[in-house]
């Protein structure tokens, strides 16, 4: 026997949530490349930002000290009467603009290079996924793949940004069939890294005791 309903209640219906996406929505695009990772530089940005922090402090103490009838800082008038008595090519004024010219020429390379040259950037699978990969994981993996092939005694990988270079050391088997091997699984690694820009193959092999 069912229990009485209280008065004034009415029952509704659960909403149904609809997790189909609609059938003429555009794909989402995804980007080509993601580019090499920027380092931030906090140290040599924090070092400039402290250097221009303490001259403008100075130089606006000596200007203020000035206006208020004081005389200059001794550094100040001893800079103003150098720059005036000495000619353009002293040694001590070409060795300060090349000093000068060499730290703004550095300042320039840290702001317009990404850095970051042993994170290799990865094909990111989604807008909002970025992964790299360390160029020490890539030539260990690299390595570890090319032991696998009979022949193999040992290998050692240099991984650049554009190039691997592999050197393999084959103790029996001939030596163009080693190197074949080696060409084909190690494409088919670089490959399987999904890397953004896959490194080009430059597959060495010898003979121990035998240099080349």
């Amino acid at each position: 026997m069912s229990e009485p309903r209280p008065s004034g209640t009415t029952t509704q219906p659960l909403p149904v949530l609809d997790t189909e996406k609609p059938s003429d929505a555009p794909p989402v695009p995804l980007p080509e490349g993601s580019g090499r990772f920027w380092s931030p530089r906090r140290v040599p940005a924090a070092l400039v930002a402290l250097l221009l922090l303490a001259g403008a402090g100075v130089l606006l103490y000596d200007i203020a000290a000035v206006r208020a009838h004081r005389p200059a800082m001794r550094w100040r008038r001893v800079l103003a009467r150098q720059l005036a008595e000495r000619p353009l090519d002293d040694t001590w004024v070409l060795a300060g603009a090349g000093v000068a010219a060499a730290l703004g020429l550095w300042l320039v390379l840290l702001a317009v290079t990404p850095g970051l040259r042993r994170l290799l950037p990865m094909r990111r699978p989604h807008p909002d996924v970025r992964a790299g990969l360390r160029r020490e994981a890539a030539a260990l993996m690299l390595r570890d793949r090319a032991m696998e092939i009979s022949g193999v005694r040992t290998v050692r990988v240099r991984m650049r940004r554009r190039r691997a270079d592999v050197h393999v050391l084959s103790h029996f088997r001939d030596l163009d069939d080693v190197r074949a091997d080696v060409d084909t699984v190690l494409t088919e690694a670089v490959r399987g890294l999904g890397l953004d820009h896959p490194p080009a193959l430059a597959v060495h092999v010898r003979r121990p005791g035998r240099k080349g």
